[in-house]
């Protein structure tokens, strides 16, 4: 099961909390986010904060694409204490946002509609995993990185693979399926082929995941098994980390081969 939507609106209020923590430790907001080595940490903080904004308004639209909140809207501000309070509205609109609109109701998403589906659910399911990396990237920064916690971490996993790689479009190699293991206990499957890419759960250890609803256990030995923290993974899959911070069984090329894979091409 996914993450209950109170338990995301939590989350959300904790990772951004946690985000304002390392912003606010900084001795300057100079500094160059080793994992955004483009920006700075400031510039990591606009982006955070822009974005709540955006998506708060995207929320509050529905399903029709919203007019972007940060057009006309006054900049970030570059006084600490002023970025900080700045911060903190950005969350609340956004949390008071999803809230209004509870989990059920229609909302614009740029992911395809295959596994993840177009509700506010959703969105702040996915709005959760990019606070909680994004608070990475800040604490890293600062030299006082963190794993994720351990609920946000795995489902942060799940909601990775079913948001921003299930696709449609024709995987471009040879088909292949990398098998997620967390020692938490937890495991899924990607296939890629040229139906695109989907993901499932295996239900326990040592199982085999169905092909579909209805067919037959997919038999097939997979291409690469990759095994770590729910922590780790969550890192690897948004290229915050290296993949040999995994223990690998199999053909590593597929993974490297995933990362530099765009579907839209």
């Amino acid at each position: 099961m996914t993450l209950e939507f109170p338990a995301l609106l939590r989350l959300i209020d904790e990772r951004s909390t946690a985000f304002r923590a390392a912003i606010a430790s900084a001795p300057s907001l100079d500094a160059q986010v080793p994992t955004c080595p483009e920006w700075t940490l400031f510039d990591l903080a606009q982006h955070i904060g822009e974005g709540r904004r955006d998506w708060a308004a995207t929320v509050a639209a529905g399903p029709a694409p919203a007019k972007s909140a940060a057009e006309g809207a006054s900049a970030a501000p570059r006084e600490r204490e002023a970025l900080l309070a700045w911060l903190s509205e950005s969350t609340d609109q956004l949390v008071d946002a999803l809230r209004k609109a509870g989990p059920d109701r229609g909302c614009w998403s740029w992911w395809e509609t295959l596994q993840s589906p177009h509700t506010t659910g959703a969105v702040a399911r996915h709005q959760l995993q990019q606070m909680a990396v994004h608070t990475y990237d800040a604490q890293i920064t600062v030299g006082t990185p963190q794993p994720l916690p351990v609920e946000v971490a795995l489902d942060g996993v799940e909601e990775f693979l079913s948001t921003c790689v299930a696709t449609t479009s024709a995987w471009p190699h040879k088909p292949a399926a990398i098998d997620f293991h967390a020692s938490e206990g937890r495991s899924w499957r990607l296939s890629l082929s040229a139906d695109g890419a989907r993901t499932v759960r295996l239900p326990e250890p040592g199982t085999l995941p169905a092909t579909a609803a209805g067919q037959e256990p997919d038999a097939a030995p997979a291409s690469l098994s990759a095994r770590g923290t729910a922590n780790e993974l969550v890192l690897i899959l948004h290229n915050r980390i290296p993949i040999d911070s995994l223990e690998l069984d199999g053909d590593r090329r597929v993974f490297e081969q995933l990362s530099a894979w765009d579907p839209g091409e």
